[in-house]
């Protein structure tokens, strides 16, 4: 059938704007807000000097982490090239069935958090590193100020949330047992 003239390009209009709005989402990435879930790894062991693994708190405290996060709709996981945020990352991942991702614990915190905001829209993304790296990647997500991380904390959990106007909240929690001091 053929439409009358008069009636094609709204035709076209209409069916061109039903198709920019059908616009698909991976299974990875749900409809839900972006929000950053930024930890320190868990408590190491003493097994080597260069690249100790998590001790068996740090062990405790990663399962905890993966049973905090068990609901959240997890679309990617970050941790350094280091034994212990493998680790401390390694039992979310497994949960939620996707991958560790490795990046540069030295490298630049806007440069990495550029690259995850241009790569995540939605859903919940963990980052695990260290307690010189996470004040400066949290602010780096968030714009906006951080307190320092003391090298005995490992209970902080830093919740950066972007809303759909890409203005970032931050939210300071705590998780497992207390750090000591």
């Amino acid at each position: 059938m053929r439409l009358p003239h008069r009636f094609r390009f709204p035709v076209l209009l209409l069916l061109a704007s039903l198709a920019s709005g059908c616009g698909t989402l991976s299974p990875r990435e749900p409809s839900a807000p972006l929000t950053y879930v930024v930890v320190r790894h868990a408590e190491k062991a003493t097994d080597d000097a260069e690249d100790p693994s998590l001790s068996a708190a740090g062990r405790a405290r990663a399962r905890i982490l993966a049973e905090r996060l068990r609901d959240a709709p997890l679309t990617a996981v970050y941790a350094t090239e280091f034994r212990r945020t493998q680790q401390t990352a390694h039992p979310v991942a497994e949960t939620h069935s996707v991958p560790v991702t490795a990046y540069y614990a030295r490298g630049p915190a806007g440069e990495i958090a550029m690259h995850w905001k241009q790569a995540h829209r939605a859903g919940t993304v963990l980052v695990v590193g260290h307690s010189n790296t996470v004040p400066e990647l949290v602010a780096a997500l968030c714009g906006c100020a951080t307190a320092p991380m003391d090298d005995n904390e490992y209970d902080r959990v830093s919740l950066v949330r972007i809303g759909a106007d890409g203005r970032a909240t931050l939210e300071v929690q705590r998780y497992g047992a207390p750090s000591t001091p």
